[in-house]
């Protein structure tokens, strides 16, 4: 199973760059909270459809009480608290130069579950974790270099590395809560858990900001964004977030965040296809590197 929870590691990191791209050009349009409140509304229907023919069971009724608690700290940490974060630093600083710092995520995930899990990578995945992350750098500071670098000392491009920060942080604190919780439940129906608790906490938001109209009725009037929303709730936290639990459930938490954190390698392709991005020799070599990195948890 440790295999499959790398595999699946790898397919969280395929999935969210795409999810990174869908969503940061419709953030721009309908803002982050209203992204934020779809896409996981949308992402509940997929996974009670999921749950409903995989299971026989289209709500999370059976949970225990401990994965109700953890799950939905899990669920308040790395939808609300950490996507707020995210989806801001997109519009402030890009979603390119947004993921480099994930790269520091496997980092933070690492120590955490060392201090509260009480798991220790081996000297083999600790040397895999370090060669993914340099491959990542190489790919995002390289790209920052060029376009984005004039402007990095801005007021709103120092917000944005904040926030960027910030989103990782609360990331691997949800990464722990979920692997503390999750246990050996169902990956589908622990996302539920973790997006029931989502769906509350955004539509709290936006009613205490006063921004019920703009949140719950003004996306659905636009197609091009209910489109994207559509697409990037599929991909995301219907698909990627199943995919991450998964990978918790089965390897090393650590082990697992590393992978994920491949998201800045994965998104080439799609910056290079959908926005029409140019791409680097440097970033392909830094791409070639993170590879080299993944093949060291092949052969643990």
């Amino acid at each position: 199973m440790e295999k499959l929870g790398v595999l699946a590691a790898l397919t969280t990191a395929c999935f969210w760059s795409l999810a990174a791209i869908f969503f940061e050009n419709v953030t721009h349009r309908a803002g982050p909270l209203a992204v934020n409140f779809w896409k996981v509304t949308f992402a509940l229907f997929f996974l009670t459809i999921s749950a409903a023919f995989g299971r026989g069971l289209p709500f999370p009724t059976d949970a225990s009480l401990h994965a109700w608690v953890y799950l939905s700290i899990s669920g308040l940490l790395g939808f609300v608290i950490a996507d707020y974060f995210l989806l801001n630093a997109y519009l402030l600083i890009g979603s390119r130069t947004t993921v480099v710092f994930q790269a520091i995520t496997p980092l933070f995930t690492a120590f955490f579950a060392l201090i509260f899990l009480g798991e220790r990578m081996n000297p083999l995945s600790l040397l895999g974790m370090a060669v993914v992350i340099a491959g990542i750098l190489i790919v995002v500071l390289s790209h920052r270099k060029g376009r984005e670098a004039a402007n990095s000392n801005s007021p709103s491009t120092l917000k944005g590395y904040l926030f960027a920060f910030l989103s990782t942080l609360f990331q691997a604190f949800s990464m722990i809560f979920s692997k503390a919780g999750l246990g050996d439940y169902s990956a589908i129906s622990g996302t539920q858990i973790r997006i029931i608790t989502a769906i509350l906490g955004f539509g709290l938001q936006a009613l205490i900001l006063r921004q019920g109209k703009q949140v719950f009725v003004k996306p659905l009037k636009e197609g091009k964004v209910l489109k994207f929303l559509l697409l990037g709730s599929i991909v995301g936290p219907f698909l990627g977030v199943t995919c991450s639990l998964f990978a918790l459930q089965n390897t090393a938490a650590g082990t697992a965040s590393t992978l994920i954190a491949l998201t800045p390698v994965f998104i080439i392709p799609p910056s290079i296809i959908i926005l029409k991005q140019k791409v680097k020799p440097v970033e392909i070599a830094g791409a070639a590197i993170a590879v080299c990195g993944v093949a060291l948890f092949f052969l643990l």
